[in-house]
């Protein structure tokens, strides 16, 4: 059993047990959370796609921590002018453990 859920803008194939970063949500480590925005959930009785999305679907996952990316440099350069200027980024990400999806009823 599997589910395409959407969160942060991005979509992530998830089963219960798997791990996933996405963009950062406001929970602490520990915290439950609920994704309701299930775009299809597959089992053995078959799939279901959603229309945009799935009535009644939703995952439960843990949250296990708020992580950050690696570094990204920027560094923006006019050749003849004397300008540069660099610049770093690291991206904050939450770790979470899918525990449960919840299919609904029809």
């Amino acid at each position: 059993m599997y589910a395409i859920v959407r969160s942060g803008g991005r979509q992530y194939r998830v089963s219960v047990g798997d791990q996933l970063l996405v963009e950062k949500l406001p929970a602490q480590a520990g915290d439950q959370i609920v994704l309701d925005e299930v775009l299809l959930v597959a089992s053995e009785d078959g799939v279901r796609i959603g229309a945009p999305v799935v009535e009644g679907a939703r995952v439960r996952a843990t949250v296990l921590g708020q992580e950050k990316g690696p570094k990204i440099r920027i560094f923006k350069y006019i050749p003849k002018e004397r300008y540069r200027r660099r610049q770093g980024h690291r991206q904050t990400y939450t770790r979470l453990r899918v525990d449960e999806i919840v299919i609904g009823t029809l």
